[in-house]
């Protein structure tokens, strides 16, 4: 098969091409769910700055760019690189990133976009390539890594999904595995829960623990709590790079569409903020694709969305963070209990925790304490350059 690679810079119209490639990557897979164009294109109706736009605040610290293979009109693979100055400057790094990996099940063409992307980076004497990502890997970023295991299930909100291949082709390129990432599923309502529910009134009762739930009414000073306790409490997880202002006003425009704000909790020990426990409703489950153009533009999903969140039952729990002084106090109990009652009493019947480190081993056994199943892994590679 005869195919080209072509360059296409930020800014450029042809990222309407890049954003389409996997919709015919994986046109009818009834598992794949993509983030809204308006994500990454931007649109003025849905007050949303694209993350492929020069206006997003990602590029204020980074250097991009996109390549793109296709065969005349058809669309083959494509990919993203980065560099991003401000997680090199704190973890005094020299890591590139590759991501929006995309590719059809041909490995030549998935070679000509790496090497590609290796020899952008190889020009900026970059020492490492790491991916894939969204633009890269930090731990608060959406859209990590390749899923290699748990192909049977959509995934849930900011999270990937694609073919076995995909694993398979960046093994072969010659990148290997650093980190992997872990989903649980959780019935909501098993018989483990009722231990739950005897500790978490055990602590209480010895402790000065008060909780409350998220506040819409004042969300951005809620965010900047939010990433107050994240600023602390990941320092040391891999891949962590403090959340900005920007990126806080990101959080709360994109909370204030879909968070049901009893299923996000505050804990105060002693009158001081310790901990955050928020897990949002699943809108990929209104998201999802159906095929159908009128249906699948922006306004046709976002319609569904609307309408159908109050009948999303699934859940995904996005971060939970105690503040280091604060640990080991058992508010990690208290909280999951007061959020898993609330989530019973309105209906929703599971909760997925993720993305977790494979070493985070105090979050797998708490999400195992819980009654949950390893359902899916993802992975981020990389290689020397």
């Amino acid at each position: 098969m005869r195919y080209s690679v072509e360059q296409i810079p930020l800014g450029d119209r042809r990222l309407r091409l890049f954003v389409r490639v996997p919709w015919q990557i994986h046109y009818g897979d009834p598992n794949w769910t993509p983030p809204l164009r308006a994500d990454l294109l931007g649109s003025r109706i849905l007050c949303i700055t694209g993350q492929l736009t020069p206006e997003h605040p990602y590029h204020q610290n980074a250097d991009v760019t996109h390549f793109l293979a296709r065969s005349g009109k058809r669309l083959l693979g494509r990919v993203s690189v980065a560099i991003n100055h401000r997680f090199n400057e704190y973890h005094n790094s020299s890591i590139g990133f590759f991501g929006f990996f995309e590719t059809a099940n041909n490995f030549a063409v998935a070679r000509a976009l790496l090497d590609n992307a290796r020899d952008w980076l190889g020009a900026r004497r970059i020492d490492v390539m790491r991916g894939p990502g969204g633009y890269s890997t930090a731990t608060h970023e959406p859209n990590q890594g390749v899923l290699i295991d748990g192909f049977n299930t959509p995934p849930t909100i900011e999270l990937t999904h694609n073919p076995p291949y995909y694993g398979e082709f960046l093994e072969r390129y010659g990148l290997a595995k650093v980190k992997d990432y872990h989903a649980y599923w959780i019935e909501l309502g098993n018989k483990s829960q009722k231990r739950l529910e005897r500790l978490a009134h055990a602590i209480l009762a010895r402790r000065d623990i008060k909780m409350r739930q998220l506040n819409l009414s004042c969300l951005r000073e809620e965010v900047d709590r939010i990433v107050e306790i994240y600023n602390k409490a990941w320092v040391n997880n891999w891949g962590f790079l403090p959340l900005t202002d920007t990126e806080a006003e990101a959080i709360a425009a994109s909370l204030r569409i879909v968070a049901d704000p009893g299923l996000i909790r505050f804990a105060y020990v002693s009158g001081e903020l310790a901990a955050v426990l928020g897990a949002i409703p699943d809108p990929n489950v209104c998201l999802r694709p159906c095929w159908k153009r009128p249906l699948d533009t922006d306004v046709g999903r976002v319609s569904r969305l609307v309408f159908g969140r109050r009948r999303i039952d699934r859940t995904r729990l996005m971060f939970f963070g105690i503040c280091p002084q604060f640990r080991k106090l058992g508010i990690d109990a208290v909280l999951y209990h007061e959020v898993l009652s609330y989530a019973l009493n309105r209906g929703y019947r599971a909760c997925e925790p993720s993305m977790l480190l494979e070493d985070n081993d105090l979050i797998l056994r708490a999400s195992e304490s819980m009654g949950g199943r390893r359902y899916k892994t993802w992975r981020i590679y990389e290689m020397p350059l």
